[in-house]
Formats: C-alpha cells, structure tokens, sequence
C-alpha cells in the first residue's frame, strides 16, 4: 500500500495463497498447529513512484471475503463449508525464520 502523508492509504497489489494450498495447486496439505510453515506469496507486478512523504505498507490478513472464496478454517471444501473454526496465525521474522517483503528498486531518473 501507498500510505499518503495525510493516512489515505492506496492499495497497489495483492496475492493470495490458501494454507492447503502452499507447496501444490493439485494436492493439498492441512497445516498442523504450532508447526511453522513456509508461504511464497506473489503479489503481481507492479510499479509505483512513492513521493516524498509517503510510505509503504504491507497487510497481511487470513481472509478477503467477498474478493476471494471465504475460509472456514474446518479443512471442507470452501463450497460446502458450513461450520466455522477459529485460525490464529502468526508471522515470523527471527534469525530461525526469517520473512521478506522482496522489491525490485529503479533508481530516479
């Protein structure tokens, strides 16, 4: 996100990845609680030139209904779902398991 000195902030871009979907799009695998998991998360191309006062912003959240099928967190399939599970997630940024936000730079002409 494109956050403007005034706190409007611009979505750029976005990318999804479902859980059971993280290391296959054919053959899914449930996460287990309290195991650390790996996520690739492309978040399409783009470009942006940030002006002077603006910063950047990336969120992170476990859902985007409607733009995206709902999750129940119960590992049926989302068409059928019916009964909801709560899901606490966290992101970890230590030496053991390190995150990054990876943004190719072009130097100002």
């Amino acid at each position: 996100m494109d956050v403007f000195p005034d706190g409007f902030a611009q979505n750029l871009t976005e990318g999804i990845v479902r859980g059971r979907y993280r290391d296959s799009q054919e053959q899914p695998a449930f996460m287990n609680p309290g195991q650390t998991y790996k996520f690739v998360i492309d978040v399409c191309s783009t470009s942006n030139v940030f002006r002077k006062g603006h910063r950047l912003r990336l969120e992170i959240s476990s859902s985007n209904f409607p733009r995206f099928d709902r999750n129940l967190n119960s590992g049926e399939e989302s068409a059928f779902a019916r009964k909801p599970v709560s899901a606490t997630n966290a992101i970890y940024h230590d030496t053991e398991r390190p995150s990054a936000l990876i943004l190719p730079v072009v130097p100002a002409q």
